[in-house]
C-alpha cells in the first residue's frame, strides 16, 4: 500500500499545540519539518504532504500554515534522500507559469520526488487576499482549474528530455527541442517556453482530491493519485469505486492509487490508546470547537445545546459549500447519533476523516481490511500530534504493515512516481 505523511502544524487535533509536547515553538524552525521527512523516511513512507490556505482567521485555534510549503519543502529536499515530497497549488490563486516554474525546480532540485496537490480553494477570506471581493463560483473555478493543468503540462512539454547540449563550441541548447506552448484560453494567456528544462520525472505527480460531481470528474480524468475523506469503510469503498469506474470511462489504464486519509491514536493496549484520544479531545475549548463545525456546516452553531443531539442540517444535494466534508459530517450524524459534544469530540481531529484508535496489529488490520475490500489503495496519515503521533506510527505500526506483506522494507525506486508504480509520461507534441 502507499502512505503519506500529511504534515498540519503541531498535528491534526486541534488542541494538539495545547499539549506539553507539542512543538508549536518551532512552527519557524524548518529543522522540525526536516526531522519530520526524516521521520516518515525512516519508515519508508511515499511521500511527506502540505496542504495550504491563504488566509490568517482565528489564529487563537492555534497554528495552521506558517511557513510557504513550496519553500518549506525545498529546504526538506536536502534533508532526505528518497522520500516524496507533495504541496497544494491552488489553482484560483497561482498562474500556470509561476506554477510550473516552481514545482519543477524542485523537482530538479529533489532529483524527482515532487508532487503536485491542485485545489481550488473555498473560502472566501482566502480570494480577499487576492483581488477577489469573494471566492468565484464553483463552475468557474473547476473551468480554470482544468485550464490550468493543461498549461501547466504544456509548459513543462515546452523542453524536450535532451534539449539540454551544454556544448561550450557554442550550442547551450538544442533550438529545435524547445519551443513555446502559445496558449490562449478563457482564463490564461501563456506563450512560454517555460525558464526551467523539462522535470526529471517529465510531470511532477498530479493529486487531487475531487469530492463534488465535478471534482470527481476532474480527478478521473486527470489526477494520478488521489486524496479522499472516508469515515468508514461503506463510505470508501463507495467512493474509490466511484472514483475507480469514472477512471475506466474516460479510457485510462494507468493506476490511480486513492488514499483516505487517516487519524491513528496508538498504544500497547486499546485502554491506553483511548487515554490518548481523550487526553487531547479534553484540551479543546468547546467554542473553537464549534467554530470548526460551523465552517464545514456553513451555519453559525455557537448557541447549540452541547449534550443535545445534533439540529437537523440541510440534505448534502441543498448544501453549497465544500461537499466532501460536509458529507461525512451527514454519515457520522446518521450512523452514531452523536450529541453535539461527542460530534464535535469525533470531529476534533482530522474533521471527520477515519479515525482508528487501538493497538499496532489491530490498526494494521483494519487498515489491510480496507485494503483489501476496495476501500484504499494506502492512506494520508493524520497523525493528531506531531511528531509523537508520526513517531508512534513508524515505530509500531509499519512493522506490522511489513509483517503482513503490505508495505515496503526498502526503497527500490529513486523518484516519487516510482514509489508509486507510475510510468514517466513522454513529452507530448
Amino acid at each position: 500500500m502507499h502512505i503519506n505523511l500529511f504534515i498540519f502544524g503541531c498535528g491534526h487535533h486541534r488542541a494538539a499545540w495545547r499539549h506539553p509536547a507539542s512543538a508549536v515553538e518551532r512552527m519557524g524552525d524548518i529543522s522540525y519539518f526536516e526531522s519530520l521527512a526524516q521521520i516518515a523516511e525512516q519508515g519508508k513512507l511515499d511521500a511527506v504532504f502540505f496542504a495550504d490556505g491563504h488566509s490568517a482567521e482565528n489564529l487563537s485555534d492555534g497554528p495552521r500554515w506558517f511557513l510557504e510549503p513550496l519553500t518549506a519543502l525545498a529546504a526538506m529536499s536536502r534533508a532526505t534522500q528518497h522520500i516524496g515530497l507533495i504541496s497544494t497549488v491552488s489553482s484560483t490563486f497561482y498562474t500556470p507559469f509561476h506554477a510550473a516554474r516552481m514545482v519543477a525546480s524542485l523537482d530538479h532540485i529533489s532529483g524527482g520526488r515532487m508532487g503536485w496537490n491542485v485545489v481550488t480553494s473555498m473560502f472566501d477570506s482566502e480570494a480577499r487576499n487576492h483581488g477577489y471581493p469573494s471566492m468565484p463560483d464553483h463552475d468557474w473555478r473547476y473551468a480554470r482549474a482544468e485550464e490550468f493543468i493543461t498549461t501547466v503540462l504544456a509548459l513543462w512539454d515546452s523542453w524536450g528530455d535532451d534539449a539540454l547540449r551544454c556544448d561550450r563550441q557554442g550550442v547551450y541548447v538544442a533550438p529545435e527541442a524547445v519551443r513555446s506552448i502559445k496558449h490562449q484560453g478563457e482564463h490564461f494567456l501563456v506563450d512560454g517556453p517555460l525558464t526551467v528544462p523539462r522535470p526529471p520525472q517529465g510531470h511532477p505527480v498530479l493529486f487531487q482530491a475531487g469530492a463534488s460531481d465535478q471534482g470527481r470528474d476532474l480527478a478521473a480524468r486527470r489526477a494520478e493519485a488521489i486524496y479522499a475523506v472516508a469515515y468508514d469503510l461503506g463510505a470508501a469503498q463507495a467512493y474509490y469505486r466511484d472514483i475507480k469506474r469514472r477512471v475506466r470511462e474516460a479510457g485510462r489504464s494507468e493506476p490511480v492509487p486513492i488514499m483516505p486519509g487517516l487519524v491513528t491514536y496508538v498504544a500497547s493496549t486499546e485502554s491506553e490508546a483511548r487515554a490518548k484520544q481523550r487526553e487531547l479531545d479534553e484540551l479543546l475549548p468547546s467554542q473553537d470547537a464549534l467554530r470548526q463545525l460551523g465552517m464545514y456546516i456553513g451555519q453559525d452553531c455557537q448557541d447549540w445545546e452541547l449534550d443535545a443531539p445534533v439540529p437537523p442540517l440541510p440534505p448534502l444535494e441543498a448544501f453549497t459549500g465544500p461537499k466532501g466534508r460536509y458529507a461525512t459530517v451527514l454519515r457520522i450524524i446518521e450512523t452514531e447519533q452523536p450529541t453535539l459534544r461527542g460530534l464535535l469530540g469525533r470531529l476534533a481531529a482530522g474533521g471527520g476523516h477515519c479515525t482508528m484508535v487501538g493497538t499496532p496489529r489491530t490498526i494494521a488490520d483494519e487498515m489491510e481490511r480496507w485494503f483489501r475490500n476496495e476501500g484504499a489503495d494506502g492512506f494520508n496519515l493524520m497523525p493528531p500530534s506531531l511528531p509523537g503521533g508520526i513517531e508512534d506510527f513508524i515505530e509500531y505500526v509499519i512493522p506490522e504493515l511489513q509483517d503482513l506483506g503490505l508495505f515496503r522494507k526498502a526503497y527500490e525506486a529513486t523518484t516519487l512516481r516510482g514509489h508509486l508504480g507510475l510510468q514517466r509520461p513522454p513529452r507530448q507534441p
